[in-house]
């Protein structure tokens, strides 16, 4: 299994963002997770996350981020994957 940090970002208070990465080869299964990287002042969720694909060509796609800080603080976070299938290997 390929994991790692795809990217890094910055969210404040009670905002939205849309977030892209872009180049995936088609026939790898990958799962994401968006995780804060600072702590929120008042506890609780700090994030949530809706992930939508594109296929931008015939063996590439694209995943997209909808993100909402749910915190009344500005949040650092993580676009963490794992390749959990790859061509036949898993």
């Amino acid at each position: 299994m390929q994991v790692g940090v795809q990217f890094r970002g910055t969210i404040a208070a009670g905002e939205n963002q849309l977030w892209q990465t872009i180049e995936w080869p088609e026939d790898w299964y990958v799962v994401w997770a968006l995780v804060p990287t600072t702590t929120a002042a008042d506890g609780g969720p700090q994030l949530a996350c809706e992930t939508a694909v594109e296929r931008t060509a015939s063996n590439r796609l694209s995943y997209w981020f909808k993100v909402r800080n749910l915190s009344s603080s500005r949040i650092d976070f993580e676009a963490r994957y794992a390749v959990v299938y790859r061509n036949g290997i898993t």
